[in-house]
């Protein structure tokens, strides 16, 4: 049995939002710090297809996940940015 179908809804939103965010992804260590405090931060929702989890939402519930997602991926990068800081210091 294979289980590669099952993923955290929230990760692909996550990249996403690191991806519109301007400059995050050019240093890709950076924006992979940022995805995984951002998830962290996040509840773990687990689907085998994305479209499971958008079928079954309204689109209040759609926008509310949406700024969570926004929120997070700005918190991870200030946390990121400033742990950097301590570490290079």
């Amino acid at each position: 049995m294979s289980y590669s179908n099952i993923h955290n809804y929230y990760e692909q939103l996550v990249f996403n939002e690191i991806t519109r965010q301007p400059g995050m992804e050019k240093d890709e260590n950076f924006a992979e710090d940022v995805a995984c405090v951002a998830l962290n931060h996040l509840p773990a929702r687990y689907v085998r297809h994305d479209v499971d989890m958008a079928f079954y939402q309204t689109s209040a519930e759609r926008s509310k996940i949406n700024a969570q997602v926004v929120k997070a991926v700005q918190e991870a990068a200030k946390f990121v940015t400033a742990h950097r800081d301590e570490h290079t210091t």
